[in-house]
C-alpha cells in the first residue's frame, strides 16, 4: 500500500486572506511516505489580481510584475485541489495561515477543498525552541541538523522542501504523534 504525503505552501500578497489577500505562489510536493521519494511537485506563481504588499514582498521578493502572464488561481484550482485529494496527510508550516489563503482562493472558485488529515510542522515542533517558542522553519530545520539556507527561504518550493526533510528526519526520531486519520493508515499499511 502507498501512503502519500504532501508538504504545501503559498506566498501571498499579504497576511490577511479574510480581507482580500491572495496567494502569489503556491508549491506542492508529494512524496512515498514509505521510501520518501518525491513522487509528484506542482509549483506555480499566480497573478492575484491585486498588488503585493511592500513587506509581504520584502518577505518572499516576489513583485506584481514577476506575476505578468501567470494564471490566476481560478486557472490552478483543480490542479491545486487533485494533488490534496490524492493525498493521505498533507503538511505544512503554520498550516493555518496557508490553509486559509487556499480556503478563500477555492471558495471564490467554488471548490471544496478536498478533507485530509493536516500536520503542522510549526504547533507541533515547540520542542524545537528552548524557549517552547513556535519556531521558525530556519529553527526546526537546525533543531532537526537539516541544512537551511536563510536566503532560499521564503520561495515557497525551498520552504517545502526543507520542511519535508525536517519532517522525514523527526518521524525517524520519533518527534511527532500523527493525525488519528493518518495513524489509522498507517496501522492498515503495516
Amino acid at each position: 500500500m502507498t501512503l502519500l504525503v504532501t508538504g504545501f505552501d503559498t506566498e501571498t500578497t499579504g497576511l490577511e486572506a479574510e480581507k482580500g489577500d491572495k496567494v502569489v505562489e503556491v508549491a506542492l510536493l508529494t512524496y512515498d511516505f514509505y521510501s520518501r521519494k518525491l513522487v509528484d511537485k506542482y509549483v506555480q506563481r499566480v497573478d492575484p489580481e491585486r498588488p503585493i504588499t511592500a513587506k509581504a514582498q520584502e518577505v518572499h521578493g516576489i513583485a506584481y510584475s514577476d506575476l505578468v502572464g501567470m494564471p490566476k488561481f481560478r486557472d490552478i484550482a483543480h490542479e491545486v485541489e487533485s494533488r490534496f485529494a490524492k493525498s493521505d496527510l498533507v503538511i505544512a508550516h503554520n498550516i493555518a495561515f496557508d490553509i486559509e489563503f487556499l480556503y478563500h482562493e477555492f471558495q471564490a472558485c467554488k471548490i471544496a477543498l478536498p478533507d485530509v488529515d493536516g500536520f503542522d510542522t510549526m504547533s507541533e515542533s515547540r520542542w524545537a525552541c528552548a524557549d517552547g517558542k513556535y519556531p521558525r522553519l530556519e529553527e526546526l530545520c537546525f533543531a532537526l541538523n537539516v541544512p537551511f539556507d536563510p536566503s532560499a527561504a521564503h520561495a515557497a518550493e525551498y520552504d517545502v522542501e526543507r520542511m519535508m526533510t525536517a519532517w522525514f528526519e523527526g518521524m525517524k526520531r520519533g518527534v511527532w504523534t500523527m493525525p488519528e486519520g493518518f495513524a489509522e493508515k498507517l496501522k492498515v499499511a503495516a
